[in-house]
């Protein structure tokens, strides 16, 4: 009898949006850029100005509104794979490997391993 698999859990990323992070395999390697959206269950994460893809659309396509978008070639940012970028620490500006470790205040947090300094993230500012 067959059978359908349990569906796994999104594993957790270590980046979130906002995160610094520098590409260290594919055809953008070297590039910095900011994540713009994580996708845990593909384990893959949007990095602005990163992995650039083109896109023909046909004028006259209304996307969720009632205004109609002109046609052309549009520029966006496709997913690349989570495993093919490296967090950048604010501190000592390095790509490094994080650690996780509980801070003397009960908090968890991740600790560059260049400097040993906790990565502090600096959340996006709400819609103003």
């Amino acid at each position: 009898m067959l059978t359908n698999k349990n569906a796994t859990m999104p594993k957790r990323l270590d980046l979130a949006p906002g995160d610094t992070v520098v590409v260290i395999a594919g055809k953008d390697r070297g590039k910095r850029g900011r994540v713009l959206r994580t996708l845990p269950r593909e384990h893959k994460i949007v990095v602005e100005g990163v992995n650039i893809l083109k896109r023909h659309t046909k004028a006259g396509q209304s996307r969720g509104g009632t205004r109609a978008i002109q046609g052309g070639i549009v520029d966006f940012e496709s997913p690349l794979a989570y495993s093919n970028v490296m967090l950048v620490c604010p501190s000592c500006d390095k790509p490094t490997r994080v650690r996780h470790t509980v801070l003397e205040s009960g908090k968890k947090a991740t600790v560059c391993l260049h400097c040993g300094e906790p990565y502090e993230r600096v959340r996006q500012a709400e819609n103003q």
